[in-house]
């Protein structure tokens, strides 16, 4: 039994399930057997990899198409986790043309997690993923377009930064790749807290500095400009990682001066936004929101190397519980070198993420091309994002984002290298029917097989189910008339799953979410509401039960 545990992807060291071991066992008895004829599409794919437009539209619009035909079986995603809660609220304060939101005079009754209700009600989120939203929002009607469109570029994105690092028929293997790892079945196109748009910036980046060797033209400058640009309004710690590694770059491939003055001009209103909306937020040009919530709330948690932050004003009893669940995961103590290094090594496997199984047969053939010195440098980059993530108390995927794209192209270097031998198709052809059996799976409505293979898929996350009955209540608060206020009352065993979270018009909503402070309390809100139906809603019940209020 102990071994059979191991096939759990929480339970070896590189993240694998039941299923992907079985392919891979079958990957590595197939490779045995060299295909010696040419697939019939091969011509006509390298006569479109010429065309970088068009090879960008058509990546663009494959992975947006294939999640839209799964509709019928999985409609668009909804807000599930608080993060993709408080980008939504982010989002909506965009669209309404501002970055802060004035307090709410009875802002108690809505405190909840990864939110600030003083000095202004905002998200404490970087501004990147929510103007993604909002746009999205504003052109398509649902914020979900936003996230679907950043996948449809990451895709494009993909292949135009790997033009400059092989040939355009490799480029477009990995643009293919890119649709099939980051895709319709994928987490960041299922949830709102995302990770393509810090995985475009990546791609600009990647993309321009190969370019910028050949030709220092303006053009490659400002697109270098841009994905510092993005990544800095994206992931801001993170773009310490990034431009670290275009210092890197310059430094080792540019024997003159380079000028920058393009990539600067472009980046400066990224620096500016991110100051305005600091201000407009917190009140200080230098204080992030994401600070402030650690002063007032306690989370989410600081550094390894800091000490854990201490909350500075009152907590809910969900907001202590989460306080204490993170300042616990942190640790009592900051790192010492044996708890970093344990970490980075236990997080290994999280890397699964970016390959298929397949891909695994491929990987130690980058080792032949690491004597080219831009290999090197790709090695080292992806070290300082992954060492630089691990002062993380948690991970995931989207900390390390901006290096998708190095993740591609390590996969495509490799499987040029077993090109040579006639391997490199038949590795493909797995990463091809792996993706084709499991998006359709999904794509059949095939309850019964569906039921008895999904316990087997290990890392696609595609929205399943609705576990916690938001879809439901929320149906039934929609066919009630006029507008409507909802009191959220938890039991005692209640842990994390938050149920309050508003718009950025809290009083214009068509919903408002409060929480239950008793029945003394409560009627503050319903006399500030007189005009509203009041409910009162219990999720921990089961199924959660909503009750109208006399």
């Amino acid at each position: 039994m102990d071994f059979l545990r191991f096939f759990l992807p929480l339970r070896n060291p590189i993240g694998f399930g039941a299923a992907d071991f079985i392919e891979l066992i079958l990957a590595v008895l197939l490779v045995m057997l060299v295909l010696a004829s040419r697939p019939v599409l091969e011509p006509y794919a390298r006569k479109l990899a010429q065309h970088t437009v068009w090879s960008m539209l058509m990546l663009a619009a494959l992975p947006i198409a294939l999640r839209l035909a799964l509709l019928p079986q999985y409609p668009i995603p909804s807000p599930n986790v608080t993060d993709d809660f408080s980008y939504i609220l982010l989002a909506d304060t965009l669209r309404h043309f501002r970055l802060a939101n004035p307090p709410h005079g009875l802002h108690q009754f809505f405190e909840t997690f990864f939110a600030l209700q003083e000095p202004t009600y905002s998200s404490i989120f970087p501004l990147g993923q929510g103007i993604v939203l909002a746009l999205g929002w504003s052109i398509f009607g649902h914020p979900w377009a936003g996230v679907a469109l950043s996948i449809g570029a990451l895709c494009a994105l993909c292949y135009w930064m790997l033009r400059a690092w092989t040939t355009p028929g490799w480029a477009l293997v990995g643009g293919l790749l890119a649709v099939v790892e980051f895709g319709p079945l994928n987490q960041w196109m299922n949830s709102f807290w995302g990770g393509a748009v810090s995985a475009c910036a990546g791609c600009l980046v990647f993309g321009a500095l190969p370019r910028l060797r050949e030709s220092p033209s303006f053009r490659n400058a400002a697109l270098l400009g841009l994905g510092l640009a993005l990544q800095l309004l994206t992931r801001p710690y993170e773009f310490i990682f990034l431009l670290a590694s275009v210092v890197l770059f310059v430094l080792l491939f540019f024997r003159k001066a380079l000028k920058l003055t393009p990539a600067l001009l472009v980046l400066l209103p990224a620096i500016a936004l991110v100051l305005l909306q600091n201000k407009q937020v917190t009140g200080s040009w230098t204080t992030l929101p994401y600070m402030l919530s650690q002063y007032q709330y306690g989370v989410p948690a600081s550094f390894t190397f800091q000490p854990n932050p201490v909350p500075h004003r009152q907590l809910t009893r969900e907001q202590q519980l989460d306080y204490e669940i993170q300042s616990e995961t942190h640790g009592s103590t900051t790192d010492s070198v044996r708890t970093f290094w344990d970490r980075y090594l236990c997080r290994v496997r999280f890397y699964r993420f970016f390959f298929l199984p397949p891909l695994y047969l491929a990987l130690p053939a980058f080792l032949l091309v690491l004597r080219e010195r831009r290999f090197l440098w790709v090695i080292l980059t992806l070290l300082i994002f992954s060492l630089g993530a691990n002062f993380y108390p948690y991970f995931y995927s989207h900390y390390i984002a901006a290096v998708t794209c190095l993740f591609v192209l390590v996969s495509v270097a490799a499987l040029e290298r077993l090109g040579r031998y006639n391997i490199a198709r038949l590795i493909l052809f797995l990463c091809a029917a792996h993706f084709v059996f499991w998006y359709g799976l999904h794509l059949s409505g095939n309850q019964p097989l569906y039921s008895a293979m999904t316990p087997y898929e290990t890392w696609d996350a595609i929205n399943h189910d609705d576990p916690d009955g938001r879809i439901a209540i929320n149906n039934q608060l929609t066919q009630s008339p006029g507008k409507q206020l909802v009191f959220v009352r938890y039991y005692p065993p209640h842990e994390f799953r938050e149920w309050v979270h508003n718009l950025a018009d809290i009083d214009a909503s068509q919903v408002v979410w409060a929480r239950d402070l008793g029945s003394e309390e409560n009627e503050k809100l319903r006399t500030y509401y007189p005009d509203r139906k009041a409910w009162l809603l219990e999720p921990d019940f089961r199924p959660p039960r909503l009750t109208p209020l006399n």
